[in-house]
């Protein structure tokens, strides 16, 4: 099972308004200290190399090679040792009406000590091993060599102890259990990078001004008596991440991100809680929307909520649908996007849906995808997937996964699968966990393409070839989820949040809550028509067996001959008992209107 694709935060059942409010803001922090520092846009690799020694990766080089020397004496001996440090430098702002929620700054330096025993052909990583392959701890800030090498070097010895009695259990499995259907190594052989990124300049970050800003945008949400809950919350900051390995690997890429994530939430009169979230993702917090832009968001956000408060529950649909470009980018990378990572296709718990489809048509002829981590924007919008080399120290590669509708390939880490015996750079996890094939851009394209307003009609023309009274049209996504291990259906759920019925007579489009997108992936991909001539990005955070790393889906709006729907399960709890104080127009106690001008600047 895999966490949404969603701006903000897994959906959550039975979350008071008040959990919700602190495990968003929680969730943000976890998941931007989560994210995998060298997930960054490209430098200039053609830059020359520092003058000035980095005492940290030197620190780290000699240790390296002291454990390298010494732990090959063992036995059994690592073949493979890798430190990766993360720094990371951040600042967080978190404002609910008006005020000031938190006003951190977070500066930690972290380091994952990965090592594996044995061969690359049988390791301790082996099967559900993978775990016994790291240990990870906390480095001093400080750039003092003797007190990172002390910590290493306990590291180095405690990752040892695990790797290798695990390796000698792998051993013994190996021969007593069945044989396996994929009899690839455990780890590729791939040429050591090199790369020593310059540390960028230091960023202009104006704290107060944004945490003004920050406020007075939360502030707005003041003026709707039935927003009951309501956040802004602004990251901004820079991380390096520094990488070192036996085979020869050095590389430094240093980053610098902004991010800013809105979220309001009502509630309906049946205990229906009604969501609203934008996000907006940028190099630095100069490249954020300016305040007009987002006090205007905050208007629409807030209107969306009182339609949707206000919308009846829809019902059970199976039939022609259309979804926006941004919901179709978060349907692709669901419910295909996932079954196309290269692990999936060997793990013999996973229900390998695409695993021998290679080389056969899997999509509509007109549609092609693939997976850039090299890039860096799509018309205009920064994508949240960019990256210059993968969690493994490779170079991140544009891989087209499916030309024409069939596929081609997989999204590789460094295990290789039958077929597919290198990484194309798409090794990613979180620190602290063991990396595995993931989705950096996935990108969708399309050569049968229309206007979307010729879209829409063929959506109505589809209705009334099939005799329904109406359509659905999906406008904007929550998130979703997605299933696919073998003991559980392989099945898909995504989170739509506006959603319309259109009429085939001609009525107005009603706007209906409560439903999710619902099948299985082998039947709803082959029910795509026909795609809009724009496409849409999507960005967000995905969380899987590897953690929390940021991704980007990109898509054009779709038509689709039949998609199924269900309601979503809700909580019961009724909207709040007593008015919401301090509304602007309001006489706080009486209900009273009055002059009141909301929050002071």
């Amino acid at each position: 099972m895999h966490s949404p694709a969603g701006n903000l935060s897994p959906r959550g059942k039975g979350f008071s308004l008040r959990k919700r409010a602190v495990q968003a803001l929680a969730w943000l922090i976890a998941a931007q200290l989560a994210a995998y520092p060298l997930a960054a846009a490209p430098a200039d690799s053609d830059k020359p190399a520092k003058a000035t020694p980095d005492v940290a990766l030197q620190a780290m080089q000699n240790e390296l090679n002291r454990a390298k020397a010494d732990l090959t004496k063992s036995d059994p001996a690592p073949y493979y040792i890798s430190y990766t440090a993360y720094d990371q430098d951040q600042i967080y702002v978190a404002a609910a009406y008006g005020a000031l929620l938190s006003d951190t700054a977070v500066k930690r330096r972290s380091v994952d000590v990965t090592m594996r025993v044995g061969s690359p052909d049988l390791d301790n990583t082996h099967g559900q091993n993978r775990s016994s392959g790291m240990s990870s701890g906390s480095l001093p800030l400080q750039d003092d060599p003797d007190a990172i090498a002390r910590i290493l070097w306990e590291l180095t010895d405690r990752e040892y102890k695990r790797a290798a009695p695990a390796y000698l259990n792998v051993k013994t499995n190996k021969a007593v259990q069945a044989e396996e259907e994929d009899k690839s190594p455990d780890f590729s052989k791939e040429a050591p990078s090199v790369h020593l990124g310059e540390k960028p300049e230091a960023v202009t970050f104006d704290q107060k001004t944004w945490e003004e800003r920050v406020r007075r945008v939360s502030g707005a949400f003041r003026k709707y008596a039935d927003v009951y809950f309501a956040t802004v919350i602004l990251q901004a900051g820079r991380s390096n991440a520094r990488m070192v390995s036996s085979e020869g690997l050095e590389i430094e890429t240093p980053s610098a991100s902004a991010r800013l994530v809105m979220e309001a939430m009502t509630r309906a009169d049946d205990g229906m809680d009604l969501l609203r979230v934008e996000t907006f993702q940028a190099p630095t917090a100069s490249g954020l929307p300016g305040e007009a832009e987002l006090l205007a968001k905050t208007e629409k956000m807030a209107a969306d909520l009182k339609a949707l408060r206000n919308a009846p529950v829809a019902e059970p649909y199976d039939g022609p649908a259309m979804l926006s470009g941004r919901a179709a980018a978060v349907f692709f990378h669901e419910v295909l996007g996932h079954r196309l990572e290269g692990h999936r296709q060997r793990d013999e718990e996973e229900g390998q849906t695409f695993t021998k489809k290679v080389g056969q048509e899997v999509l509509p002829k007109f549609l092609s995808v693939v997976d850039d981590p090299t890039l860096g924007e799509i018309n205009g919008v920064k994508l949240a997937g960019t990256y210059e080399y993968d969690s493994e120290g490779t170079p991140a590669q544009r891989v087209v996964v499916i030309q024409d509708g069939v596929l081609k390939n997989f999204l590789m880490s460094r295990m290789p699968i039958k077929g597919f015996a290198q990484s194309n750079g798409h090794g990613r996890n979180q620190p602290g966990l063991m990396p595995t094939g993931r989705q950096g851009n996935l990108i969708v394209s399309s050569s049968q393409s229309v206007p979307e307003a010729k879209l829409r009609q063929m959506l109505i023309d589809e209705v009334k070839r099939q005799g329904k009274p109406y359509g659905l049209y999906f406008d904007d996504i929550q998130g979703g989820f997605t299933l696919t291990t073998r003991r559980l259906p392989q099945a898909f759920q995504v989170l739509p949040v506006i959603v319309y019925k259109v009429y085939a007579d001609g009525r107005p489009d009603e706007l209906v809550r409560g439903v999710d997108i619902v099948g299985t992936p082998l039947a709803a991909l082959t029910r795509i028509i026909a795609t809009g001539d724009t496409q849409h990005v999507f960005n967000g955070v995905c969380g899987a067996e590897s953690g929390s790393v940021p991704v980007s889906a990109v898509a054009p709006a779709m038509l689709f001959s039949e998609m199924e729907v269900q309601k979503r399960a809700h909580g019961h709890e009724r909207p709040p008992i007593l008015q919401a104080p301090g509304v602007e127009g309001q006489e706080p106690g009486n209900g009273k209107t009055t002059t009141s001008t909301g929050v002071k600047p």
